[in-house]
Parts: C-alpha cells; sequence; structure tokens
C-alpha cells in the first residue's frame, strides 16, 4: 500500500516542495528580522523544485495529473517568472513601504496554482489550479493596502475573474453532462465517437470564453489595462507572464486533446478573435502616456500572437506557442523591471514623461530598455524576433499565410509605441531635476539576466527551440 503511495505521488513532488515552501516562507516571515529571508527561501525552494520536475514524469490520481515534457516546459517559465519577481520585489516593496513577507508566500502559492493547470489532465484539477493562482493573485493585486489605484486593481480582478471562473464551470458541467466524464483524454475519445452536437459546441465556447479571459484575448481584455496599471509593478510583471503562461498550458492541453477532433469548429472562431486581440492590443497600445498602461495593451497584443499556436495545432504550433511565451516572460519582466528602477520617492517611473532625455540622465537604464522595446517589437537580433519568426513560419506552414500577414502588419504597428519610448529616452532632452535610480543588487541582478538571455536567444536560438520541439512532441 505504501508502495503504491509512494508511486502515486511521486509525480507531484515538485508540486509537494512548493506547497511546502509556500507554509514555510509564511512562518520564516514570523520570526525572520528581513524580510527579504522569505524571498530568499522562495528562489531556494524553486531551485529543488525544478531540479526535480525532469525526474517526476508520470500520471498520478488516475491521469488526473500529467507531468510530462509539456507541463516540464510551462512549469520553467512558471520558476523563472517567480525567481524573477522575487528579484524585482526586494527593493521595490522597501519603498512602497508594504516589505511583508506574506507576499511572498502568495507568489509561491500563486506559482503552484500555475504547475497544477499545466499539468492538469482532468477539467477539475484545471479548476483547483486556475482558483489558487487566481485568489492569490487578486491579493497581490491589492498588496498596497494605503493606495487606492491597488485596492480598485484588486476588487476589479476579483470581480471579473470570478465572472470567468463560472464561465469555466459552466463549460464543465456542460461537457460531464455530455461525455461523462472530466478527463482531457476521455472527453477527447467521447468527443471522436459522439461527434458535434450543439450543446457540446456551446460547451467549447464557454471554456473558450474563460480561456479569453484568463489570457486576456479580445473582447474579454477588459480588466487587464485598470488592473496592470493599479496594481503594484512588481505584481504586475508577475501576473503579465505567469498566469498568462498557466492558461496558455491549459487552452492548449484541453483544446488539442479534449476537442482536437472539432478543431475546424472552432479554430475559426479563434482566428476571429486573435486578430481582434491583435487589433485592440496594438492600436489601443498607441494612445498610452502610461508605461503600465501601454504594456498592459502589449500584453493583450502579445496573446493574440501567442493563440496562434493553439489555431496551428500540433507539435509544431505548440512549441512555436510555447517559445514564443519563454521569451516574452524574459522581455516583458525585463521592461517593467526598468520601471521599478525608475521608482522613487515622488517619481512612480510610470509615465511617459519620465523617459524624456534618460539616455543622459541614465545611459545604462536606457540601453536596457532599448533592447526590450526592440525585442517587444520583434527587432533582430533579438529574443523577440526569433519568437515572431518561427511563429510566423508555423503559421504559414498550416496554410494561413494571409493570417499570417496580418499577424505581420499589427507587429509593425506596434513599433510606433514601442520605439516612442525609445524616441523619448535618446532624442528628447530631459525636464527638471534627473530621476533617480532605486538600483539594488537584486533588481540589477534581475536586469542582467533578462537582458543576457533575450539578446542571446536572438544570437543563439537553437537549444530553446529544440527544447520547445521535444517538449511539445
Amino acid at each position: 500500500m505504501n508502495e503504491i503511495n509512494v508511486s502515486m505521488l511521486a509525480p507531484l513532488l515538485p508540486e509537494v516542495i512548493m506547497a511546502s515552501a509556500g507554509i514555510l516562507v509564511l512562518l520564516v516571515e514570523l520570526v525572520a528580522r528581513r524580510k527579504e529571508t522569505a524571498g530568499l527561501l522562495s528562489i531556494a525552494a524553486v531551485a529543488v523544485a525544478a531540479y526535480y520536475v525532469p525526474h517526476s514524469f508520470g500520471k498520478s490520481f488516475g491521469g488526473m495529473f500529467v507531468s510530462d515534457g509539456y507541463s516540464a516546459f510551462f512549469k520553467f517559465i512558471f520558476f523563472i517568472n517567480l525567481i524573477l519577481t522575487v528579484l524585482l520585489s526586494m527593493r521595490y516593496l522597501v519603498i512602497e513601504k508594504s516589505n511583508h513577507g506574506e507576499y511572498y508566500s502568495l507568489v509561491v502559492f500563486s506559482t503552484l496554482g500555475m504547475m497544477l493547470m499545466a499539468s492538469a489532465g482532468d477539467l477539475i484539477v484545471l479548476y483547483l489550479g486556475l482558483e489558487l493562482m487566481a485568489l492569490s493573485s487578486y491579493v497581490l493585486a491589492g498588496f498596497i493596502r494605503h493606495d487606492a489605484r491597488s485596492s480598485e486593481a484588486a476588487v476589479k480582478y476579483f470581480l471579473l475573474g470570478a465572472f470567468s471562473s463560472a464561465l469555466l464551470l459552466y463549460g464543465i458541467t456542460l461537457v460531464y453532462g455530455l461525455t461523462g466524464t472530466t478527463d482531457v483524454s476521455l472527453i477527447g475519445a467521447a468527443v471522436v465517437e459522439k461527434g458535434l452536437s450543439t450543446p457540446l459546441f456551446l460547451s467549447v465556447v464557454f471554456l473558450m470564453a474563460a480561456f479569453g479571459f484568463k489570457t486576456a484575448l479580445a473582447p474579454f481584455h477588459m480588466w487587464a489595462p485598470d488592473v496592470y496599471e493599479g496594481a503594484p509593478t512588481s505584481v504586475t510583471a508577475f501576473m503579465s507572464v505567469g498566469p498568462k503562461a498557466a492558461a496558455f498550458a491549459a487552452f492548449g492541453r484541453v483544446f488539442l486533446t479534449g476537442f482536437g477532433s472539432l478543431s475546424t469548429d472552432w479554430t475559426g472562431i479563434l482566428v476571429v478573435l486573435s486578430i481582434l486581440t491583435m487589433a485592440v492590443g496594438n492600436i489601443l497600445a498607441i494612445q498610452q502616456d502610461n508605461i503600465k498602461r501601454m504594456l498592459a495593451y502589449s500584453s493583450v497584443a502579445h496573446a493574440g500572437y501567442a493563440v496562434l499556436g493553439i489555431i496551428v495545432g500540433g507539435a509544431e504550433g505548440l512549441a512555436a506557442m510555447m517559445n514564443y511565451l519563454f521569451i516574452y516572460g524574459f522581455m516583458n519582466l525585463g521592461a517593467f523591471a526598468v520601471v521599478i528602477m525608475l521608482r522613487s520617492e515622488g517619481v512612480r517611473g510610470e509615465a511617459l514623461e519620465d523617459y524624456k532625455g534618460l539616455a543622459k540622465t541614465h545611459p545604462f537604464a536606457a540601453a536596457v530598455m532599448l533592447v526590450f522595446m526592440f525585442s517587444l517589437t520583434g527587432i533582430p537580433p533579438t529574443a523577440g524576433f526569433i519568437g515572431k519568426f518561427y511563429l510566423f513560419k508555423a503559421v504559414v506552414g498550416a496554410g494561413y499565410a494571409w493570417l499570417a500577414v496580418v499577424t505581420v502588419i499589427f507587429s509593425a504597428i506596434s513599433a510606433y509605441f514601442y520605439l516612442r519610448v525609445v524616441m523619448y529616452m535618446y532624442m528628447l532632452e530631459p525636464e527638471g531635476e534627473a530621476v533617480t535610480l532605486s538600483l539594488s543588487p537584486s533588481l540589477g541582478l534581475a536586469l542582467l539576466i533578462t537582458t543576457l538571455v533575450v539578446i542571446l536567444i536572438g544570437v543563439y536560438p537553437s537549444p530553446l527551440l529544440s527544447f520547445a520541439r521535444l517538449a511539445a512532441g
């Protein structure tokens, strides 16, 4: 009996480590003199969990939990997101006078929820992981309690998040009623046997809307700009990468495994959502004078790019999506790191005006922001170009050449608002007193890591591409 229990829990070992770490971090916060100790403990826990991820492949609880190459790839994205978020947060929380150790525990538990979503072989496990991730994120969004914007962001995120959870639950209920199971693989077999029906198609629409909310696809994106702007900047960075990647991980597994036989019926809807998302994200980003809000609409646009991988389907489409999300994480976290670096007493570092003449006052900050803006635009030789190139290649290979052309056009539009930041930094004179940088060793390390990875992948992408193809296959 003990051997059976051990073998059943073996695939869950990284999740068990993270769950234990979340509790331990919360306890350490009570006794540690320095709140950063909790953050360092979180990073140590991630390192241990990451070691066991490739050694814990298998299925558990009758296939409800699946640890495979696909989930492992996304878990590494979540781990990187957590580590970089912790490094970004240490100095930022001190400036915001909200340096509380439970922050790091919430980040760990939110990451645990993402891990469950990536490994969910059953819709019930998917829902449990999503709620763990979401509830932790709601609290993180409102973590700066003395800031009205942070509280407002938390309320908006909670209300719309609850609505999307209701859509997901209703979709799961319909699927269970029609197929008699919540196991994703068994759903796929039942759908092949029974074929398409109006109730089944309705359930697919509900699930697609729920994932649309979590990935910020238009027209389900309305929460993103307000929440990203109002939440603490370190939390915004965390939410823009981790939860989005987790939602795409679940999206890909559920739709390509559970409803893959109906792909000809739902890809048309997804194509429309993708184009609408790219249009809304890129066009509305042009109007923004707040960097965080601009990056929020940018995040919406990038969701429109990433969903192309699910439209293409198969190993090639998934690999392109996974590669893109991995790259997106580094360049987006790096951009938010620069915003945090400009945060000081009396200066938020969020207004576009704060970046006027930055190249003259702080050349280092301007240079790294230049790298991230170029990468987000997709200019070679940065990682962003590699991500978009292989995504477009997969789209063309699947027979959607016209969609690739549309995507390239919207990507060209995005150059306006990304390069406008560069123009402000390099072509305008600074006004008033120079902004004081809030640079700390941890923030400097985060900037170093993100900058090097964005450049290295742009120059030598082969290891990442091979990893993504192996994980998707």
